[in-house]
């Protein structure tokens, strides 16, 4: 999954950037609230981090024009205004969820992980195909009951996969969502970790998972071995 986290303070987006990396999430950081409202209109996100005390124009009315636009990518709020008026001020804006400084990066990761569970359909924690299962939560995937090892961004181009089983997913989707803006499009950066994860995920069994359509994208979903191909 792809965020953008719009934090002016250096040190704090690049410890939240840092962390949420490690969790196996795409994130892109803006450092004013232009500089977010640009990002936002030319990338597709699938969450928002935003700082309330922004540069020029503050987070309040990023959010505002964001969904004023009809931008409805779910909005999480840091801020240092504890106040009740601050909170229902951001709510009020747009935002789907309110966090104030200093905050646990574990209830930061925790509140992430919730809204993209419910945007913009209510997903579960875990996704099941057939003796697969992704858990979103713990980043644990079994396949067969064998617990497989995979990289965070392995890990992440599954679970992308998952939330999208049984539909063609295109390169360019994937670039979008699993990869941030430093991706290189000309890369086989794609390609390469497909051919990873068909190995740690398929080569064992007899049902493959992971299938291909030349010149289109990705599929995830059960078919026996002997199949004919894309």
């Amino acid at each position: 999954m792809r965020i953008l986290l719009v934090e002016d303070e250096p040190r704090m987006a690049q410890v939240i950037a840092k962390g949420l990396r490690e969790q196996a999430y795409a994130v892109d950081v803006a450092d004013d609230g232009n500089a977010g409202l640009y990002q936002a209109s030319i990338n597709d996100y699938d969450l928002i981090i935003l700082d309330v005390l922004l540069p020029g124009t503050d987070g309040f009315e990023v959010c505002r024009k964001l969904r004023a636009r009809g931008d409805a990518t779910p909005v999480l709020m840091l801020t240092a205004r504890a106040t009740v008026d601050d909170r229902i001020t951001g709510l009020d804006a747009g935002a789907d969820d309110y966090l104030t400084k200093p905050f646990s990066f574990r209830e930061l990761v925790a509140r992430v992980r919730a809204l993209l569970r419910r945007e913009p359909h209510l997903h579960s924690a875990q996704f099941e195909v057939d003796d697969l299962i992704v858990d979103s939560a713990s980043h644990r995937v079994t396949r067969a009951s064998r617990v497989i090892d995979l990289t965070a961004k392995e890990y992440a181009l599954l679970e992308y996969l998952a939330r999208h089983v049984g539909r063609l997913v295109t390169r360019a989707e994937i670039a979008e969502h699993v990869w941030d803006d430093s991706f290189d499009p000309f890369s086989n950066a794609i390609e390469v970790y497909m051919n990873r994860l068909r190995k740690k995920i398929d080569e064992p069994h007899p049902v493959k998972l992971l299938h291909t359509r030349r010149g289109e994208g990705y599929i995830l979903e059960p078919r026996d071995g002997a199949s004919k191909p894309f």
